[in-house]
């Protein structure tokens, strides 16, 4: 192949990628247009000691993340993450359960710092629950970025004695407003973040909930029921799929946090 036509070819390789990045970014307005903001941008306030009635000092649940963290679109408070979470936990375990969210709506993985710095001195809840991602992708975070302000949140919260949980980045490809070649694209690149959390969490020590693999064929199958209004966020019935399969990991977490401190206290 002659130089003149190398050259020709990385001349219409470079076209090729200025034209797919602007095909990419065209394609992103419309989807912010599709999916707007119908939902505002302030999610229900949830954080109450749920089943009060039961015997014991109430266990504390702290939900940290994103939008679907703190329950955007949910109707009712027990119908948000963090109060489906709470109720489950207390009739799992049969104790109440105090909820504390600090998750933004909005908000990305380095914005985990400033959720944890807003928290009460000496607060240190028995479990921590985590969702966080899907803004990353959305906005191109680097994942390395990603990664490693969760560690940093994890690890922050190991030092105070809490047991954490991460919901992995759900599979964004079943957004169907994101129009195509995007959401193949962004279904690429969520998939990755959510492997890539999940290796960081276990090295942190917390436990990872692959939340594409065990809810993402629910939301690709059957999105006008999963979805809500803005087909971006859940449903009631999303967010009830998704505190079942974070369920079993918070109870056991909750387990041995509890465990750990009865060991802890003098006699």
């Amino acid at each position: 192949m002659s130089r003149q036509h190398l050259v020709a070819v990385a001349a219409v390789g470079a076209v090729s990628v200025v034209g797919f990045r602007f095909l990419l970014k065209r394609q992103a307005a419309i989807a912010r247009r599709r999916i707007g903001k119908p939902l505002g941008e302030q999610s229900i306030d949830a954080d109450r000691v749920w089943r009060r009635a039961l015997d014991g000092d109430p266990v504390q649940l702290l939900v940290l993340g994103d939008s679907v963290a703190a329950g955007l679109g949910a109707e009712r408070r027990k119908e948000t993450l963090g109060g489906r979470l709470a109720k489950g936990m207390a009739r799992r375990l049969r104790r109440p359960v105090r909820l504390r969210t600090a998750a933004v709506v909005g908000a990305e993985s380095p914005d985990l710092a400033a959720q944890l710095e807003g928290l009460p001195d000496g607060y240190a809840p028995h479990v921590a629950v985590i969702v966080v991602g899907g803004n990353d992708v959305t906005h191109r975070l680097p994942i390395a970025v990603s990664t490693q302000h969760l560690r940093d949140s994890i690890l922050q919260l190991r030092r105070r004695g809490t047991e954490v949980i991460v919901g992995t980045c759900p599979d964004l490809g079943a957004l169907r407003p994101v129009p195509q070649p995007l959401r193949r694209l962004i279904s690429s690149v969520s998939r990755r973040l959510a492997e890539a959390q999940a290796e960081t969490a276990r090295s942190a020590g917390a436990s990872p909930v692959d939340l594409r693999r065990a809810v993402g064929p629910m939301f690709f199958d059957d999105p006008d029921a999963m979805f809500s209004l803005d087909r971006f966020h859940p449903s009631p019935l999303g967010y009830r799929r998704t505190a079942e399969v974070l369920l079993p990991s918070a109870c056991l977490a909750a387990e041995a946090a509890l465990s750990s401190r009865r060991q802890s206290v003098p006699r």
